[in-house]
């Protein structure tokens, strides 16, 4: 994936290069294809992600969470335990008058020191961004600047929304989960109806236990690993909401929720039926 960033054509003919990849890829089996399911994935979140902008993937302001900058120790030792927040921006009257981040680390190498305390002294710089800056530029300009925090400003200087690199990176890989989420099983749960409504990211080992095996022997080859996944290869890109797709099995997948990057859950529908207990014929 890194030479398609080396190509010095124009931006439409990356696009094409990528697209091209993603079409023969999608044509070849397991063994001669170049890139497999999750690389296709990457690869058209990488597509999508051109024509996005910092105002499309930002935290909306009233989501924003921040501290004064007359805040104690303890009062930012808390905010950020409860938060399991790393980063966090600072402020004097308002939000809209940010004077830079705080930093998890500076903040616990402040807690050993027990010396007197003062939040501007451990402050970092923040980035500001328009909210119409094309998405990898603000990447680039993370990475070179190693600021991982912007604000997105409007044109009357009020914050808008704010961006971590984690926020860019997720937008490309998926959402990435650290030590500080909840973890959440993925769920799948019965309707009236005889359907299924199940999370995109419930395994499909765990789904062909209630289903039967479902998967072929090429959705086998392909190391499909979840719903989504399969959800993902069988439409060839990430499907929208309301879009219903049918596996050779007879069984449909309903979108239920989506957004651009990923599939998120599932309605199920003409399960076969379910085998008979053995104990009945006993």
């Amino acid at each position: 994936m890194k030479s398609l960033w080396k190509q010095k054509d124009s931006d439409s003919s990356l696009r094409e290069t990528i697209e091209e990849i993603i079409e023969e890829s999608e044509r070849e089996d397991q063994e001669a294809s170049p890139i497999g399911t999750h690389e296709r994935v990457m690869l058209a979140n990488i597509l999508h992600l051109r024509h996005l902008t910092a105002y499309d993937v930002m935290v909306p302001r009233a989501d924003i969470r921040a501290v004064h900058v007359d805040s104690s120790l303890d009062d930012l030792i808390a905010v950020m335990s409860r938060g399991g927040h790393s980063r966090l921006p600072v402020y004097r009257e308002s939000l809209d008058d940010v004077v830079g981040l705080v930093h998890i680390k500076d903040v616990l190498a402040h807690a050993k020191s027990k010396r007197g305390f003062t939040l501007t002294r451990i402050t970092r710089e923040v980035l500001f961004v328009a909210p119409s800056m094309p998405v990898l530029d603000l990447l680039l300009e993370m990475r070179l600047s190693r600021v991982h925090m912007a604000l997105v400003v409007d044109e009357f200087g009020g914050i808008d929304g704010l961006i971590t690199i984690e926020d860019l990176v997720e937008e490309i890989v998926g959402e990435i989960e650290d030590e500080h989420d909840v973890a959440e099983s993925p769920k799948i749960v019965d309707r009236p109806d005889g359907s299924l409504v199940a999370d995109a990211r419930l395994p499909v080992e765990e789904f062909e236990e209630r289903a039967g095996g479902v998967l072929t022997d090429e959705e086998r080859e392909e190391d499909i690993d979840t719903l989504g996944g399969l959800v993902f290869y069988l439409a060839g890109r990430v499907p929208g909401r309301g879009e219903l797709i049918v596996h050779e099995s007879g069984i449909s997948f309903e979108v239920m929720e989506a957004d651009p990057r990923r599939v998120k859950r599932l309605r199920i529908r003409n399960l076969p039926p379910a085998p008979a207990d053995s104990d009945a014929d006993d």
